[in-house]
């Protein structure tokens, strides 16, 4: 039996005795594991996810251990802001310095991707960042998103 993926929207008692007919015919072949879950992201939100990182690395400047301000790029500021959205923990590096821990975006949620693009764009904001078209076409899409489901 093959990986099978349902999104429901609403109720659907059809799909609901599908899906149980499905795990009952699967059982045959020994465990079926069912997972419930909510959307993940999109390829198009992780594409506007960096460039929105793109450009913030491009135009600030970050103070870094040593007090110097410093450019960190798309990969280290996506740390910088996935740990900031969780409440960021640090712990001591294995060498001496400090570890800050995020977490990976593979398997969050499309709102949890924007509460992360408001996050970035209201510090792109007040930092004055200038963003791309890609990066300007997120935050309308999470705008968008916003009025759409009342929120």
């Amino acid at each position: 039996m093959g990986e099978r993926v349902y999104t429901l929207k609403e109720p659907d008692r059809a799909m609901f005795h599908a899906i149980f007919d499905m795990m009952k015919r699967g059982l045959n072949g020994g465990p079926v594991v069912v997972t419930l879950g909510r959307e993940k992201r999109t390829n198009k939100q992780n594409a506007r996810l960096w460039a929105t990182l793109t450009d913030v690395s491009k135009q600030v400047e970050w103070l870094d251990c040593t007090g110097q301000y410093v450019k960190l790029d798309q990969e280290d500021w996506k740390h910088v802001f996935t740990a900031a959205l969780e409440n960021q923990k640090t712990v001591p590096g294995i060498q001496g310095g400090l570890v800050v821990l995020g977490v990976s975006t593979r398997s969050k949620s499309k709102a949890w991707f924007s509460d992360l693009f408001e996050m970035i764009h209201a510090f792109g904001a007040e930092r004055g960042v200038r963003w791309s078209d890609p990066a300007l076409e997120a935050f309308d899409h999470y705008i968008e998103s916003q009025c759409s489901s009342g929120t």
